[in-house]
């Protein structure tokens, strides 16, 4: 895949946009020539993200969401299908962190919110825009995964069953994917200076992490009409030699 991606006039969708990985993706995108959707729940943070892209001449449109509103799911899909008749990217980024805490030690509803947002809810969110990619002539859609789903994670809980189940929905989905024109790939970001990032390592210096913006490229590979891989996991430190 080649370092420069031209997105031009591609329709992509990415969720938890209003800060961090989902921001820095965003804005990439943007800037790469596509017309984004960003959702999020901080309205302010979004609007932020939007002039921002509105700046450097790109197209965004905002949709204020909490993916715990299932329901809205297909009211946005019939919203998308209605503007642009088909979707050509998704990135799947909103996520939580929970509570670092023994599996034995965690509330139940947390553990019931954190496999709401970061399992449950994309499954509607696939449900909902699996149609509109499959409409497009070459959609990607990429599932933000993390280290902490593979290998053992003391402590990490809901959120390490979570993305572990998320990789699995996302290599279920690709199998029943192959024959269309549309790829499905996940990605671990890796330690990435983000504000859920520092919540887990509180005593970490965030200067000895790669920013947003620095591994933002590593998705628009992932989203480019030329990546022709499919059902597979990517390190994107690894994409990007960081």
């Amino acid at each position: 895949m080649s370092s420069t991606v031209d997105l031009t006039g591609r329709v992509i969708l990415v969720t938890g946009a209003s800060r961090g990985i989902g921001y820095a993706v965003a804005l990439a995108a943007a800037r790469a020539g596509a017309d984004i959707i960003i959702t999020g729940r901080t309205l302010g943070a979004l609007e932020e993200l939007d002039d921002a892209i509105t700046a450097d001449g790109g197209h965004g449109t905002i949709v204020e969401h909490d993916l715990r509103d299932t329901p809205a799911l297909p009211r946005l899909a019939a919203a998308i299908h209605e503007r642009w008749g088909r979707l050509d990217g998704l990135v799947a980024n909103a996520g939580m962190l929970g509570v670092l805490t023994p599996l034995s030690h965690l509330e139940p509803e947390v553990w019931d919110d954190t496999i709401a947002v970061n399992l449950t809810a994309q499954w509607h969110l696939i449900k909902a825009m699996e149609p509109l990619l499959v409409a497009a002539p070459a959609a990607r859609a990429v599932l933000v995964s993390s280290g902490a789903a593979s290998g053992s994670y003391p402590f990490w809980g809901a959120y390490a069953v979570s993305k572990a189940g998320l990789e699995a929905m996302g290599r279920v989905w690709a199998g029943e994917t192959e024959q269309t024109n549309l790829r499905i790939n996940m990605i671990n970001p890796g330690g990435t200076a983000t504000s859920m990032r520092a919540a887990a390592f509180p005593g970490e210096d965030p200067q000895t992490l790669p920013t947003p913006d620095a591994i933002a490229p590593a998705f628009l590979q992932l989203l480019s009409a030329d990546c022709t891989d499919h059902g597979q996991l990517f390190k994107a430190r690894d994409m990007l030699g960081l």
